[in-house]
């Protein structure tokens, strides 16, 4: 039990170390040595945990859908309204670029340059995952309502995704100066008549 614990213990230092070195290293190629040096570990430690370093930032990447998709879950069970969910997925989204800077230069592809392109597909598929979450809320209301909404619901979802997916890079491209939440309350108030 204590080894389990130890080992799950160390694999979240790993992640987070990796996930600091993301923040604090823009455009610095990742290597297991520096992530071991970091770590305070050898890179056979670092190997113990994971196979690879694409398995690493699979690690964040499974940190960063889980904590995503319970909080997106937990915001459709609550509201019933789709503007207010609509503004509160976004806003997670948001919140969760600006707390965590090195994972956001991993969600804009920026910090993958040079690794396993299965990495880009896994981040490709976080974002459709969410795109597709926020149709189907669309296409309840849809059916609630009686009526079909034009643009059609894709459409509409595909606009609140491509606000989203612009400020998480602006915030990466501007070395977290801006903040993914810059000026929102404004911006949703153009944004909420697509809900």
């Amino acid at each position: 039990m204590t080894i389990k614990k130890n080992n799950s213990k160390r694999k979240e230092q790993i992640l987070q170390s990796l996930a600091l070195m993301l923040e604090k290293e823009p455009g610095a190629r990742i290597t297991t040595s520096k992530l071991a040096k970091e770590v305070g570990v050898s890179e056979a430690a670092l190997y113990r945990h994971f196979p690879s370093k694409a398995r690493m930032f699979e690690g964040l990447i499974d940190f960063a859908e889980q904590e995503m998709f319970s909080r997106i879950n937990m915001i459709s069970k609550e509201i019933s309204d789709l503007e207010e969910q609509c503004q509160k997925i976004i806003t997670l989204l948001l919140t969760f670029a600006g707390r965590n800077p090195g994972i956001s230069r991993m969600l804009t592809g920026e910090a993958l340059t040079g690794e396993h392109e299965r990495l880009r597909g896994r981040i490709s598929q976080l974002f459709n995952r969410i795109e597709t979450h926020i149709k189907q809320q669309f296409r309840q209301a849809e059916v609630a309502s009686g009526q079909k909404y034009i643009p059609d619901v894709a459409s509409r979802a595909n606009i609140l995704m491509a606000f989203t997916e612009g400020r998480i890079q602006q915030y990466v491209r501007t070395n977290f100066l801006q903040s993914p939440l810059a000026n929102w309350e404004e911006e949703w108030q153009l944004l909420r008549k697509i809900c």
